[in-house]
């Protein structure tokens, strides 16, 4: 049965006195029984040491963690009933697969029979029956992730920990592998914490995402929530790809709502606060149109099958724009830039938070 995951507070300092370092500051998540929540951020920012923690291989400073109701700070890793992937397959190179995904069982004294029915259910539901005799040597990077889920899947946990299991895998085979722990979930409805930097996992994979920096947590919702609605610039452009687009400029009330100048131009838009703002736009809001009075100067043409990335020089900094894969564009030609004002996102000139709407401010 699914289980809820509670984490309240959490700190980790490593050190004392001056040369103390806080790597997780106060961090408050609430993961409800089967979601699938991704942890991502970049390296360093305290998501692996907090899967360390939600796993028993570390201790919390500071703070509770509670699996399905139950406090489990300074509970051993093995009562806490969970299971982890890790990024290294760590499979028994002598045994088969068989022996490899039973062997918790045969830790736990589970009968013969009841282990052979149980790791057949596994691999049938990894779709690798036919692996079964193999040993680890004879199998692919990601026939080896499979027979490493099959492992922690035969447990039946409460919890299930990925600590960036496809980042050895090369890309194709981490959109197959994707698509499969994606399915997993759906089948297995195990509650789930997924470790990644890579921004596409995350968006592919979690019901929601936690983005971390520097040991902070700096959003959690649904992909749908991170992307149209980031709560900060760094938020902003840590999730998409390309990135987002930023123009720092300045707004002032006018009878149309406000006017946002910035170097190389000024729009008529609905910013919410006057004063020093940044505009965020995604590539894909971002139109070309010959009688824009925002010029830009083509630098680079990026052909990707589907879609074609330019890349302007302005007088405000390089802009990113995702076209039609076929556009009729040259490097070094002169163009002119709109965006659409339904899809702007307008951050603190300062702090760099997002601007909820509402009316100009004073």
């Amino acid at each position: 049965m699914a289980a809820s995951l509670h984490i309240a507070g959490i700190r980790k300092i490593y050190g004392k006195g001056s040369g103390a370092v806080e790597v997780l500051k106060r961090i408050d998540i609430e993961v409800a029984p089967g979601e699938f929540l991704i942890l991502v951020g970049p390296s360093g920012c305290g998501k692996s040491t907090l899967l360390n923690i939600i796993a028993g291989l570390e201790e919390p400073s500071e703070g509770e963690l509670c699996i399905a109701g139950k406090n489990v700070v300074g509970v051993a890793p093995a009562q806490r009933d969970i299971a982890m992937v890790f990024q290294s397959y760590a499979l028994y190179p002598t045994m088969s697969v068989a022996e490899n995904i039973g062997f918790a069982l045969e830790m736990r004294k589970v009968p013969k029979d009841a282990r052979t029915k149980r790791i057949a259910e596994v691999a049938a539901m990894l779709q690798i029956e036919h692996l079964l005799e193999r040993r680890p040597a004879q199998l692919s990077g990601g026939q080896r992730q499979r027979v490493a889920m099959g492992r922690a899947l035969a447990r039946d946990p409460q919890l299930f920990l990925f600590d960036e299991p496809l980042s050895n895998l090369d890309a194709k085979l981490r959109v197959e592998m994707r698509a499969e722990i994606k399915r997993l979930h759906q089948i297995s409805g195990i509650t789930s914490v997924y470790v990644t930097h890579d921004q596409i996992e995350a968006m592919t994979l979690g019901s929601r995402i936690a983005v971390m920096k520097d040991g902070i947590l700096q959003q959690i919702g649904t992909p749908d929530d991170i992307y149209n609605r980031p709560a900060n610039t760094y938020v902003a452009s840590f999730i998409g790809s390309p990135t987002m687009n930023f123009v720092a400029g300045h707004t002032v009330p006018a009878r149309a709502g406000s006017l946002f100048s910035f170097q190389g131009g000024s729009a008529p838009v609905p910013c919410p606060m006057a004063g020093d703002v940044q505009l965020g736009l995604r590539p894909e809001h971002i139109q070309f149109n010959a009688d824009a009075l925002w010029r830009g100067e083509v630098i680079l043409v990026e052909p990707t099958g589907a879609d074609t990335f330019v890349v302007t020089k302005t007088a405000t900094g390089n802009i990113t724009a995702r076209t039609a894969p076929h556009i009729a564009m040259r490097v070094g030609e002169v163009v002119g830039l709109q965006f659409l004002q339904e899809h702007a996102h307008w951050f603190d000139g300062q702090t760099g938070m997002r601007i909820s709407t509402g009316s100009l401010s004073k």
